[in-house]
């Protein structure tokens, strides 16, 4: 056996490497017994892939092996959204194994285990299935595998959700990058059933993504930046491999950062759908959010970074949304999984409700807010995972870094430094899966971040 280890979500390796038919049989062995376990044979299991080489082949791999077990298996009939697979899981009473690797590079492949609350796998769990990987398991009985279309029954609650007559007289033009990525056939799809007219590019799947990574942030965006900007009236949507992250481009041809639009969302779930209940963020995301949050009477959720610990908070407290920094939200009514069609949709719904532009609901989130935040993010790569402890305890010592005065410490995930000025932090937090440090920082003006950085390097 490999070595295999469950991160903030799921199981990720190189294809070929560590991601091979022993390995994926084990881990496939360790979920089946979980949910024997816990549920029984009775338990429907669903199974679903992205484009991702060898993707589809390992998940029919998977599902027949969990039918020997004596499990009744439904197998995607395409690729598949992660979140069109959270959804079914929830809608069906079932578990779902998903074959992903999300945004990494095009040589990984992954397994997300999804129970059915629909939402990340909680440490608990992830536990019991690192338990299970050295325990043997078979049954005596016999199941079967269906081919099943997940879509139908997604599409028909996202329509509820969102108010897609106001979309379709929204006087904007719609750009979709599909990042050969697997929103294609379901973004497009559910603007495509409306008549709701759109432009795209990238519209095929392929195992390589482009030549390109398949994460909708700006380097990777070149195109659909470029295609906005020279677009009159035009804003620019696409999702990550496996459409759970979302990256969204305004009309100056500029990325509009999570932080705001999961502020954006919040003020128009709040104003114009009623929504109530809190905010869920993380311990990484923008003091931007709770400045807005607070302006509109909303209760803020801090979590540890990673969406497993989003969703956990949502399941709990049934927030107005939740969200994190790197690109991922769900809302209230939905599930506790980040969906990044969901976002796309919003985003067009908020513009529509407020017959403004996407730079213009910005201007009004910094209007509101009364002031700007800026942020940045910095991997520190160590020798081994013994210097790791260290470097946080001396941070959890500092009273100053600089002129900046410590005046809180979160220990929530790794470090969390608050300075006195009130609008500045750090975060110094260990990568789950290699001797690395995340080091985040936000300020409220360019020159003290800048400053910031310095006095860290």
């Amino acid at each position: 056996m490999g070595n295999i280890k469950f991160g903030t979500d799921g199981w990720r390796a190189v294809v070929g490497k560590d991601f091979n038919k022993e390995n994926v049989e084990t881990v496939t062995k360790a979920i089946g017994k979980y949910v024997f376990d816990n549920f029984g044979l009775d338990k429907k299991l669903i199974v679903g892939y992205d484009p991702r080489n060898m993707a589809f082949e390992f998940a029919s791999q998977t599902a027949e092996q969990l039918a020997n077990y004596g499990f009744n298996v439904l197998l995607s009939d395409k690729v598949i959204p992660t979140p069109v697979l959270a959804y079914n899981a929830k809608h069906l009473n079932a578990c779902a194994l998903m074959f992903t690797a999300s945004h990494n590079p095009p040589e990984y492949l992954g397994i997300k285990f999804i129970p059915d609350y629909a939402g990340p796998a909680t440490s608990d769990i992830t536990d019991e299935l690192m338990f299970n990987l050295n325990v043997p398991f078979n049954s005596e009985f016999k199941g079967h595998v269906e081919k099943y279309n997940f879509a139908p029954d997604y599409f028909a609650h996202i329509e509820k959700l969102i108010d897609i007559d106001a979309i379709k007289k929204l006087d904007k033009n719609i750009i979709f990058d599909g990042l050969y990525a697997a929103s294609i056939g379901y973004f497009d799809k559910l603007l495509d059933r409306h008549g709701i007219k759109y432009d795209s590019l990238h519209m095929f799947h392929d195992v390589n993504f482009g030549g390109g990574m398949p994460e909708p942030k700006p380097k990777f965006l070149k195109e659909l930046i470029e295609k906005v900007k020279n677009t009159e009236n035009s804003v620019g949507f696409a999702n990550d491999g496996d459409s759970d992250r979302f990256g969204v481009i305004n009309e100056n041809g500029e990325y509009v950062s999570p932080n705001e639009i999961i502020a954006i969302l919040l003020m128009h779930l709040k104003k114009h759908k009623n929504y109530s209940g809190s905010l869920v963020k993380t311990v990484g995301a923008s003091l931007l959010l709770n400045k807005i949050a607070e302006k509109l009477g909303v209760e803020v959720v801090e979590t540890a970074v990673g969406f497993k610990h989003v969703g956990e908070a949502m399941r709990k407290f049934n927030p107005i949304i939740g969200g994190e920094e790197s690109g991922g939200l769900s809302i209230q009514g939905h599930i506790p999984e980040k969906d990044g069609i969901l976002a796309n949709l919003l985003i067009l719904e908020a513009m529509a409700y407020e017959n403004k532009s996407l730079v213009e609901l910005q201007n009004d989130l910094y209007d509101l807010a009364g002031c700007e935040f800026f942020n940045d993010r910095i991997d520190k790569h160590l020798e081994n995972f013994d210097e790791v402890k260290p470097v946080l305890e001396e941070f959890k010592n500092k009273t100053s870094i600089g002129e900046f005065k410590v005046k809180n410490i979160d220990t929530k995930d790794g470090v969390k430094l608050y300075f006195d000025d009130n609008e500045s932090w750090v975060l110094v937090r260990p990568s789950g899966t290699e001797p690395l440090l995340r080091i985040y920082f936000e300020s409220g003006s360019e020159e003290k971040l800048t400053d910031l950085k310095e006095l860290l390097k």
